[in-house]
């Protein structure tokens, strides 16, 4: 008596496993252009592991030992500080025309 009450539930198991199986196959086949824009967001991200080398930068080697010593002192000279207004109106007085 307990088998014919397991069948229908195992019945019901293999159709459900069944659908859920069907709903894992694959229609179409994907177009050969599928994921290269993941792949270029991706290659624009990462950084390249053996870089080209170009040549080693050059720096003076007076002006650098100046620096360090005033570094050392104390008096190391500040950065003018630049704005966008600032930038900006430097070009618009110089692109401006002058007035006779």
């Amino acid at each position: 008596m307990r088998k014919s009450h397991l069948a229908p539930i195992a019945i019901a198991a293999l159709a459900t496993a069944g659908l859920l199986l069907g709903g894992c196959a694959t229609g179409a086949p994907l177009s050969p252009d599928f994921g290269v824009g993941l792949k270029q967001d991706l290659a624009a991200q990462i950084v390249e592991p053996e870089p080209k080398l170009g040549p080693p930068p050059t720096a003076d080697g007076v002006r650098v030992g100046l620096a360090q010593s005033r570094y050392q002192k104390g008096e190391v000279i500040s950065p003018v500080a630049t704005t966008a207004s600032k930038i900006g109106a430097a070009m618009g007085a110089a692109a401006a025309p002058s007035a006779p």
